[in-house]
């Protein structure tokens, strides 16, 4: 679904203009175009490619989706794949909604590709209108607006993360170590492997563009996507403390379920002497030898239940005492 094609010239908003006159307009040289595509059939992109002049290579990774992140040079065009994450609905059977975006860029156009992103881009659109001379620096500045917006959405998605570490920390000291706890950080695992497969290889690639070769549409820009670079190791930085607090809390649940079971195990222990001594003192006196002194004693019998009794609240004040019970 087409959201948008509008035409820009020295900076400035020109117009909305149909698909069928791109190519008029690309090839002016002051003009770029900027297309904005939602789920695109194959009839759609495949226009695009014949209006903007796409590799078909890069057309063929844009209509599959799926793709690692990534920015890759084709002659004077560069092309890129990032990875969109947003926050699911409550009840939903999977925590995030994993999206992608693909980007064609070209010295006069710009062709954003959305394939199951909720949240548009229609802020950097505006945001970008608003700053005219920012817009003369032509396609390459939307670019990377484009993708400093994708990063910056992931700055909320990581303090999401560090609020339910912190919440399940807190509650293994509110409650009995349980299976739960365990599962529910296992589930925080696996939310933050997600961020960080979709972070790890685009700092990789946006490394590229700020030093060493630059791409020539990138050229005299290595300053704002330096600032998306320092964005990325922000947030991979901020993964890996995450990472390292889930081992230790990982770790610190296991002893607390240890010591749980250490104490339940104790306890039954003590159960186990009290419930063992009154059992010992009556098999002795049911054995019932005729040599046995005590068999003829009229206070035989109160005395061996005084006995049990006197030994079990020895036992248990000793249990107690010791911490057992």
């Amino acid at each position: 679904m087409l959201i948008n094609c509008v035409v820009y010239e020295k900076g400035r908003r020109l117009a909305d203009i149909p698909v069928r006159d791109i190519s008029d307009y690309v090839a002016r040289p002051d003009a770029f175009v900027w297309v904005g595509l939602l789920n695109p059939t194959p009839d759609e992109l495949a226009t695009m490619a014949e209006e903007f002049g796409l590799h078909p290579l890069a057309v063929e990774d844009a209509q599959k989706g799926h793709q690692r992140p990534k920015i890759e040079e084709y002659g004077d065009s560069m092309f890129a794949v990032l990875k969109t994450i947003e926050k699911a609905q409550p009840h939903a059977d999977e925590p995030y909604i994993v999206g992608e975006i693909a980007i064609f860029v070209g010295r006069n156009y710009v062709l954003s590709v959305r394939h199951r992103a909720q949240q548009g881009f229609a802020e950097v659109r505006a945001r970008a209108e608003l700053e005219p001379e920012l817009l003369k620096h032509g396609a390459g500045i939307v670019f990377y607006l484009l993708t400093d917006a994708v990063v910056d959405r992931y700055f909320p998605i990581i303090e999401d993360l560090e609020v339910e570490l912190e919440d399940l920390e807190g509650g293994m000291f509110r409650g009995p170590p349980s299976r739960a706890t365990l599962e529910a950080l296992y589930a925080l695992k696996q939310k933050l492997m997600t961020l960080k497969h979709a972070v790890d290889p685009l700092s990789e690639a946006v490394g590229k563009l700020v030093g060493g070769r630059v791409p020539p549409l990138c050229a005299g820009m290595q300053e704002y996507f330096r600032d998306v670079y320092d964005h990325l190791n922000r947030i991979d930085g901020a993964i890996e403390g995450i990472f390292e607090m889930l081992h230790t809390a990982t770790q610190v649940n296991l002893s607390l379920i240890d010591l749980a079971y250490n104490e339940d195990m104790k306890k039954l222990a003590a159960w186990a002497a009290m419930i063992a001594t009154p059992t010992l003192i009556a098999g002795i006196y049911g054995m019932n030898f005729h040599a046995m002194p005590e068999l003829g004693w009229t206070f035989g019998y109160p005395f061996a239940l005084g006995l049990m009794a006197a030994v079990d609240l020895t036992l248990y004040s000793l249990f107690k005492r010791s911490g057992w019970l």
